[in-house]
């Protein structure tokens, strides 16, 4: 006879472990299957790890920069002891698994298989058969299940890519040994974080790029992190498509790649393929329970993350929606809430906040001055540029900016970026500021030698040269 549930979850990362504990907290009884290890992407081979890397990364640059930013301040740096550090983030990595992930469920009581779930039975009767680690099968049956199995890193059909081989954002972060030179393929978030990491780290480090850095964001923002890589010395070559890719004699790969039009090849001692995810719904049967998925297998849902089976659910990055851990977490509570709290929410994008751990940091919130302007919306907008920022003349870096665009009409704010340090917590404050309009925000109440004071002056600059503004004024 199967097992039976009020929600049977496959995947054990941020949208699942949301789910369990809303469910759980409603009384609901739950199972959740995991065939890899517990936790998902974001604390094993994502957000923790890359972030973690990524900090160690900044402390050796700080130390070779201090020299130059700072009069009286020498330091110096050593090469990097790569398997040490690989070594540290993987306990850190371990360390909140055990206390995010492991010690949560045994807190909150849940059950956890470990196996391979797939869908079977039909879409007006969907059970789970979960073939466990021991050779077990087992039959699970609930009233409702949530897919939570997220996405895994992508590479194109590229001649000899395979052959040649490569690494992802996931094994560039297990290497021992930081490499001589790097090719990096792409200009998204993970391109740009892994690129600064690896050229911070002491790899020589070039990015070719289809059209632009961070394409999905405001264009001052590929302007101000093409010249931030300029001066640590990575190189970016822009309308660049890989065709072919070897190895050599000496074994360096080779990147064969149409740039403006012309064959160009490039040579590095390992290539990191960052061009994107895909999400992970092989295996799971979907069609026989009437589950439908699009074109890069991800699940198609609503906006209250229910699929085309009225019983089966879906959250975080297996979606295809944003991929970012706070929002399949944000999935996760809203699908228990629905399937079980008579709730009728939906899902809202327009003030997600998202993040680049580059250094200097992108932050941006709600729309760009392009969407505003393709949404027929007449538009106005300004940059600040952060040497009008007291807090970033303080830091000695007053690389980046900060950019509102506004509706003209109105003067409300619909979209905010940054480019510096703490971006993040800009756009974080960001989430709070739009709907307001550029009067409120211009005299509203602002701690003097902070980032986010820039958001005051950014206001400011709608009105007032900034260059005629003295300290708080």
């Amino acid at each position: 006879m199967p097992t039976k549930y009020d929600l049977a979850i496959i995947g054990s990362g941020g949208g699942a472990f949301a789910a369990a504990i809303r469910a759980t907290t409603l009384s609901k009884s739950v199972l959740m299957i995991e065939r890899g290890t517990l936790g998902g992407t974001c604390v094993n081979s994502g957000c923790v790890p890359s972030k973690t890397l990524i900090a160690a990364a900044e402390a050796r640059h700080s130390a070779a920069d201090a020299t130059d930013r700072f009069p009286g301040i020498t330091t110096t740096t050593e090469p990097v002891d790569m398997a040490a550090l690989i070594d540290g983030k993987q306990s850190l990595v371990e360390s909140l698994r055990s206390e995010k992930y492991a010690d949560v469920a045994d807190s909150y009581g849940w059950a956890v298989r470990r196996g391979d779930a797939a869908f079977a039975g039909t879409p007006d009767a969907p059970v789970l058969q979960v073939a466990g680690d021991d050779g077990s099968t087992e039959t699970i049956q609930a009233e409702h299940y949530l897919v939570a199995t997220g996405s895994r890193p992508w590479a194109p059909p590229i001649d000899g890519l395979d052959e040649a081989g490569y690494l992802t954002s996931t094994t560039a972060m297990e290497l021992t040994e930081v490499p001589g030179s790097l090719l990096v393929l792409g200009g998204g978030y993970v391109a740009l974080e892994q690129a600064q990491l690896f050229a911070r780290l002491g790899s020589q480090v070039t990015v070719l790029v289809r059209s632009r850095l961070a394409s999905k964001e405001e264009p001052e923002v590929s302007r101000t992190l093409q010249e931030v890589f300029a001066d640590e010395g990575i190189r970016v070559v822009r309308r660049a498509l890989p065709t072919r890719v070897f190895r050599d004699a000496t074994g360096q790969v080779v990147v064969t790649a149409d740039v403006s039009g012309g064959a160009q090849e490039f040579r590095a001692d390992q290539v990191l393929v960052a061009l994107g995810r895909r999400p992970v719904t092989d295996g799971l049967s979907l069609d026989t329970v009437g589950v439908q998925t699009g074109d890069s297998g991800e699940v198609v849902v609503s906006d209250r993350m229910q699929s085309s089976n009225s019983r089966i659910w879906a959250a975080g990055d297996v979606t295809g929606h944003p991929e970012f851990v706070y929002v399949a977490a944000h999935h996760g509570a809203l699908v228990a809430e629905n399937a079980f709290a008579d709730a009728d929410r939906a899902v809202n994008y327009a003030r997600l906040p998202r993040v680049t751990f580059t250094s200097p940091a992108i932050g941006a919130v709600g729309m760009t001055e392009m969407e505003i302007v393709g949404a027929g919306i007449r538009c106005d907008c300004r940059v600040l540029p952060l040497h009008h920022v007291p807090r970033a003349l303080v830091n000695r870096d007053t690389r980046g900016f900060i950019k509102i665009v506004v509706d003209a009409d109105t003067s409300e704010i619909l979209g905010l970026t940054a480019v510096g340090k703490d971006a993040g917590e800009l756009a974080a404050a960001g989430v709070h500021v739009l709907g307001k309009t550029i009067a409120e925000v211009a005299d509203a109440w602002a701690p003097y030698l902070t980032m986010a004071e820039g958001i005051r002056i950014a206001a400011k600059n709608f009105t007032t040269d900034p260059s005629k503004l003295s300290c708080c004024a």
